[in-house]
């Protein structure tokens, strides 16, 4: 039974070398934790005051194979700001996943069990990134409204994924950008986390966090009332059909 238990943990045991992300993280002052029996690790750090949170290490969604880079910002933004942006290969894979669940199944609605990313795509129309000739080969986008989420992509945010495209996201690996529930969110697959595509990824996160906050209206040290944003206009509230329930496939 001895020997048993000696192989379980070996087999739980992590290879990977986090000595160069750890550093880089004592550096900038940021929290650093191993995973316990699991492959992973964990940075904390904060933006102009308010916390986020990295993680790397076992995938979340099912759309991300080996391991998965994921970020996380609480915000305080309005519930309804929304947006979704993908690597273009990714959104095209959702989207025929999207359809064959629903004429497999005969389905009127896409299941609630679909992760948002995949909801989202038949919910809020999309985004035209025809004058983002740099970005529409490459990356997809859907949002509450359209307006906001061209005006979320363009501009600085628009030229960090630019530089990205020929960075850590050359490959075009599965990668999600998105506003949900107040949150902020960064994932994608990256099989190695190497310290400059660490870096490298959390540098566009803060970028998509800043001209969010920009859009709405708020700053990152204190949220103001939405309904008082000189952003309102960009935005329209889900109407209580759209936003109860799984959404219809249109």
């Amino acid at each position: 039974m001895l020997e048993s238990f000696k192989r379980l943990l070996k087999g739980r045991s992590d290879d990977h070398d986090y000595t160069a992300v750890e550093a880089w993280a004592k550096r900038r002052s940021f929290g650093f934790k191993r995973v316990r029996g699991e492959t992973g690790f964990v940075v904390d750090g904060q933006l102009e005051g308010k916390p986020w949170r990295l993680e790397w290490g076992t995938p979340q969604r099912d759309y991300i194979v080996g391991h998965e880079l994921r970020l996380r910002m609480e915000l305080e933004l309005p519930s309804d700001a929304q947006m979704l942006l993908l690597s273009r290969p990714l959104m095209d894979a959702l989207e025929r996943a999207t359809f064959e669940e629903f004429t497999d199944n005969v389905q009127t609605q896409i299941g609630t069990k679909a992760p948002e990313e995949m909801r989202w795509l038949v919910m809020f129309p999309k985004v035209n990134l025809t004058t983002l000739k740099n970005l529409r080969v490459r990356f997809g986008a859907v949002a509450t409204t359209h307006d906001a989420g061209l005006a979320w992509i363009s501009g600085p945010l628009a030229h960090a994924l630019e530089d990205a495209a020929t960075g850590f996201l050359a490959d075009e690996p599965p990668f999600v950008l998105m506003t949900l529930r107040g949150r902020a969110y960064l994932r994608m697959q990256l099989a190695t986390p190497a310290v400059d595509d660490v870096a490298a990824a959390l540098a566009v996160f803060e970028i998509a966090v800043a001209q969010v906050m920009l859009l709405t209206g708020e700053s990152l040290g204190k949220a103001r009332d939405w309904g008082h944003s000189s952003a309102t206009t960009a935005w329209q509230s889900i109407q209580p059909d759209e936003s109860s329930g799984p959404p219809k496939r249109r």
